[in-house]
């Protein structure tokens, strides 16, 4: 049996064996991510699917999500995937100049992303693209052209994150030799500001910090995880949360086969404390357009915590950083880039 073969029948299992942890819950998405999903044919995508079916209370019309870089997505590739149950393609788009898809070793063009968009809206009405921002010599005019570029093709979703550098890359390499200038944070800081302001004209909603959708059109998976809702992931790598543990199987393809075909569930579990819990509730809150609800905060962690982060607030509600309506903290306009920053002077250190 060849690996693929493996490999699908594992998350098959696992799918099975955990069937118990969302007894009580009803699927509302399926998202095929991480690694290269779009390797799979749509026989093996249904069967993966049917096999959720079986094991999970499902809605009646499921957001069913596979994400995909440009260079995977011929035309045939799309047509196939029109065909299966899949109904929403997230694409890789990164940018539609080729110079920025070289510094970030991309492995595809701007023809290949101007391509691949083009034949998939021909045959899915839920797409989303990334897009990155903040990067060494990008000009705002070519930021956007790169915006416009996407507003052209009617997508209803964008996703858009600032660059960031990982070690032992060729864009950290460029960086320590001098042959590109650093990430600048000002510039980052433009470019969202630039989206925002693009984007909102055009009738989308920032409804998360990076995410962008015209209404009718926000990812139910990822406003499930920006609302803490519970989720299971499979597969190698794949991270699970139910509200109180976080869970994530191990990141070796072959110890991770191994162990299913034992019936043994590779994974490392984290039992998050009350401060976690409260942390992470401020942190998720404040980057979306539901913010930090106070009320929440008082019947979950109690009245001090409440009064804690009132106190906390309080410079940033006058700097006009945070906004509070209805008992409910968010982050203004002016405040967006900042979200995380702010999120952080608000944490619990330790909550007994």
């Amino acid at each position: 049996m060849g690996k693929k073969d493996a490999m699908l029948k594992a998350l098959q299992k696992e799918l099975v064996l955990r069937k118990n942890e969302f007894q009580n819950e009803i699927v509302a998405t399926i998202y095929f991510g991480g690694g290269t999903p779009s390797v799979l044919g749509s026989d093996e995508i249904q069967n993966l699917i049917h096999t959720v079916y079986e094991n999970y209370q499902v809605v009646g019309q499921p957001e069913i999500t596979l994400e995909a870089n440009p260079d995977d997505l011929s035309d045939t590739k799309i047509m196939e995937l029109a065909k299966s149950p899949i109904n929403r393609l997230s694409i890789g788009i990164q940018s539609f100049f080729d110079e920025d898809l070289k510094l970030m070793n991309r492995a595809h063009n701007s023809e290949e992303a101007l391509s691949s968009l083009a034949t998939a809206i021909r045959h899915f009405d839920d797409i989303s693209i990334d897009l990155i921002y903040g990067i060494p010599e990008m000009t705002n005019e070519r930021w956007t052209k790169n915006i416009a570029k996407a507003l052209s093709f009617g997508i209803p979703h964008i996703s858009s994150y600032a660059l960031t550098v990982e070690p032992k890359t060729a864009l950290a390499s460029f960086i320590k030799k001098g042959i590109l200038k650093p990430l600048d944070d000002d510039l980052a800081q433009e470019h969202f500001q630039i989206l925002v302001q693009q984007l909102e004209t055009n009738g989308f909603v920032n409804y998360e910090i990076s995410n962008f959708g015209k209404p009718g059109h926000f990812s139910k998976n990822n406003t499930a995880y920006w609302l803490g809702k519970k989720y299971i992931g499979i597969g190698p790598s794949a991270h699970s949360f139910d509200g109180v543990r976080r869970a994530w199987n191990i990141n070796n393809n072959t110890k991770y086969i191994n162990a299913i075909t034992l019936e043994a569930l590779p994974m490392e579990i984290e039992v998050l404390s009350k401060t976690d819990r409260y942390n992470e509730y401020i942190m998720t809150g404040l980057r979306t357009i539901w913010g930090v609800s106070t009320v929440r905060i008082e019947k979950e962690f109690g009245a001090s915590c409440k009064a804690y982060l009132l106190k906390q607030s309080e410079k940033y509600l006058q700097e006009n950083l945070l906004l509070m309506e209805n008992d409910t903290l968010f982050v203004s306009k002016k405040g967006k880039f900042l979200a995380d920053g702010i999120a952080a002077h608000l944490f619990m250190i330790n909550l007994s």
